[in-house]
């Protein structure tokens, strides 16, 4: 958000995000929690519950098949915390060639397509606690910085303007067209679902955390947004596209670099989040590679709109032509960069474009989902309620769609041709897919019914 709405401006729109989006989208699927405290599936369970089977299918495979090129990005995203770690710079895999940068993500991203063939124990552990490590570094980050002032007092801050002329973004394309960025940041609440029911008190507790939750999203995103307004100049980032790419994919690595240099610890607060980040990229790329994909071919009522060959299992329980076929879907993102990627640090920052139109896709099931919910009061009772009024709710239902979906259309412009093309081409072909594999399965069930 720092980087692509002009620093402190961003605060402006984290504000309005949060009030008008992430609040009663947060509320919403406590409410849907609420109501199908039962059901294991999250969105998959909620569109099967309210708006039937076919649909469910189509709520699960989007919810699959968007992370196709978030599985590319957090090979490419391993890769680069990787080389922070080794050299403690960007300039050493920022100048790789990007053929080579590509060919060996491919190898990278082959290598634990075939870790997550295998089982997957080991790294659900892993995955958690780098997690876990991340989110303490984050709080770290933002605590360390406002304290900095006053520990270090020289030590070379920038000074934020507070003028309400700066606060204030100026709204041209290039706002709008961004919008899907904090979109991506702040969705994928609904994630936590499944789990309504660990929680003491479901109908009050579940809502509770989900409050919770916005607050501490909102606080951080907020203090986090401070803190770089006194490490960055908005104007250095914005100077060419070459260092907006730079900022995009290193400005982590350097708030960290100069959070030490702060506190005259060397590189190595800057090592320790760079580790960090490591593991949690690439323990993710081995989850997201099967842990979506068993989302939706454990689904029993999804099953009968997919091919059979989709369903094949190894002695390991991996489903291994999904597998392949999500190798030939994030490896054809990898490998298509070599021929319109902007430099290595361009990749990572035309990935994390991408993800912001294809990843919010999913949450339009979600919102589906509460509108069926909420036309079906009357029948599916839930202990809480987003709100009672019947119109209110419909108008959220309905507002948070069409601002999910109207950030995701928004989000595909580009003044770069190549990276424009990706963003249409790329949801469009994975949406086919969904569209082409009922009619496969269909076909295959009337082929074994004539034999």
């Amino acid at each position: 958000g720092f980087v692509y709405f002009n620093g402190v401006q961003v605060i402006f729109s984290w504000i309005m995000m949060f009030a008008l989006y992430f609040v009663p989208y947060a509320l919403m699927v406590g409410e849907l929690g609420s109501a199908f405290k039962n059901a294991g599936g999250g969105v998959s369970s909620w569109i099967q519950e309210t708006l039937g089977p076919k649909l469910a299918y189509y709520a699960g495979w989007t919810y699959w098949v968007v992370h196709m090129p978030y599985i590319a990005s957090k090979a490419s995203g391993g890769l680069k915390a990787l080389s922070w770690v080794l050299f403690q710079n960007s300039s050493f895999y920022d100048s790789l060639d990007i053929r080579l940068v590509q060919i060996i993500t491919l190898v990278v991203f082959l290598v634990f397509a075939w870790v997550a063939s295998r089982g997957l124990n080991p790294l659900k552990s892993l995955a958690t606690i780098a997690g876990s490590s991340m989110f303490v570094m984050s709080i770290l980050f933002i605590i360390l910085m406002m304290a900095a002032p006053a520990l270090n007092p020289n030590g070379g801050y920038q000074t934020i303007d507070w003028s309400f002329k700066n606060l204030i973004p100026s709204f041209r394309l290039e706002y709008f067209t961004s919008l899907s960025i904090l979109v991506f940041a702040v969705g994928g609440c609904e994630k936590i679902s499944p789990y309504v029911n660990k929680v003491e008190n479901p109908s009050k507790g579940f809502p509770k955390g989900m409050i919770a939750l916005a607050i501490m999203v909102m606080v951080c995103a907020i203090l986090g947004t401070f803190a770089m307004g006194m490490m960055f100049d908005p104007t250095v980032i914005n100077a060419s596209p070459e260092s907006f790419n730079s900022y995009v994919s290193n400005g982590a690595y350097w708030s960290f670099q100069k959070l030490g240099q702060y506190y005259h610890m060397g590189d190595a607060l800057l090592i320790i989040y760079a580790l960090c980040n490591m593991i949690g990229q690439f323990s993710t790329l081995v989850l997201s590679i099967d842990a979506p994909l068993r989302m939706l071919l454990d689904n029993e009522d999804a099953r009968q709109f997919i091919p059979s060959k989709l369903l094949k299992q190894n002695k390991y329980g991996a489903y291994v032509n999904g597998i392949k076929m999500v190798v030939a879907l994030s490896g054809s993102i990898i490998l298509i960069q070599i021929i319109g990627g902007k430099g290595a640090a361009g990749v990572l920052a035309q990935l994390n474009k991408l993800n912001s139109v294809c990843m919010p896709m999913r949450y339009v099931w979600v919102f589906l989902a509460y509108i069926g919910l909420r036309k079906a009061y009357d029948k599916i009772p839930a202990d809480y309620r987003f709100v009672k009024s019947q119109p209110i709710a419909l108008f959220f239902g309905g507002w948070c769609f069409f601002v999910t979906a109207a950030c995701c259309i928004m989000g595909v412009y580009s003044t770069d041709l190549f990276t424009m093309a990706l963003n249409i081409i790329t949801p469009v072909v994975l949406t086919a897919l969904g569209l082409i594999l009922p009619a496969i399965a269909k076909r295959e069930k009337a082929n074994a019914i004539t034999e």
